[in-house]
């Protein structure tokens, strides 16, 4: 099952994929859908909108929290000349950080060393607090693509990185969540994740080679804070960012970013400067 939140002129609703339509499930958002028992089961109102042209909104317009993982690829890891974690690294995102998957990207006037960073994400389907094993794994509705939109300069002023990582309106989100049962692996998927910058491949990997895989994750997070539905756990990103590449490489006005997870789909952003 594929399901999005798209942008209508009526508001935001939550919408199912069905060939070419996206059926309406009389809900808002994914986040209100997802906080209702049975949500799998929704029936929908009849009405439908057509994928072409679609307008898709954060996946999760309004999650309580963003939970991102640093550190989890093993070759990432190494190109930024660290050891292996013997914990996941945690910093949040907040939504207002959080765009569609075809919106643009605007770059902010303070910064010139705007990075991208393709993530597989988790999206939570239940409310869960300290889940072990198969509580963890039903936790799990499904994933989507994010670009962790990174400001290199502001993050590297200080040993915390929060501060490059949630600039306001930088983070697409989606277009799709995709439920484990459409893919290899289930809720510990094997996915093929990659970015390309006006074509060009950047980052490309599997997402088989996580260090702490979306079941440990959602254990871990779990037993630090609560995690409820629309909850979103980023799970960190390959080799290939352009802050590690010699010459750097960031994304300037008029460059086009795809961040693409097989069988997810892909976010594709316009870099354009800021008005």
């Amino acid at each position: 099952m594929r399901l999005a939140t798209l942008r209508t002129e009526q508001g935001t609703r939550a919408v199912r994929l069905e060939g070419d339509r996206l059926v309406d499930l009389d809900a808002a958002d994914l986040g209100e859908l997802l906080a209702r028992p049975g949500w799998r089961d929704a029936a929908g109102t009849g009405a439908s909108y057509p994928v072409e042209g679609a307008d898709f909104a954060p996946v999760v317009p309004n999650p309580s929290k963003v939970v991102c993982v640093g550190h989890n690829y093993t070759h990432h890891i190494k190109e930024m000349g660290r050891e292996l974690p013997s914990y996941p690294t945690l910093f949040p995102k907040f939504a207002d950080t959080l765009i569609g998957a075809r919106d643009d990207i605007v770059k902010p006037a303070e910064t010139d060393a705007l990075d991208w960073e393709v993530e597989l994400v988790v999206v939570i389907g239940a409310p869960v607090r300290r889940a072990t094993g198969a509580e963890a794994e039903a936790a799990i509705a499904g994933f989507t693509v994010m670009n962790d939109v990174s400001v290199r300069d502001w993050q590297f002023r200080t040993i915390e990185w929060t501060q490059g990582k949630i600039w306001d309106s930088s983070t697409p989100v989606g277009p799709y969540l995709v439920t484990p049962d459409e893919l290899p692996g289930g809720v510990r998927p094997a996915l093929e994740v990659s970015t390309t910058v006006d074509g060009q491949v950047m980052q490309r990997d599997d997402t088989g080679t996580l260090l702490f895989d979306p079941v440990a994750l959602v254990e871990y997070v779990s037993t630090v804070v609560r995690l409820n539905p629309g909850d979103l756990i980023a799970t960190g990103t390959p080799a290939g960012v352009g802050h590690a590449r010699d010459p750097q490489v960031y994304l300037t006005p008029g460059r086009t970013v795809v961040t693409e997870i097989e069988g997810l789909g892909a976010c594709v952003n316009r870099v354009v400067e800021e008005a």
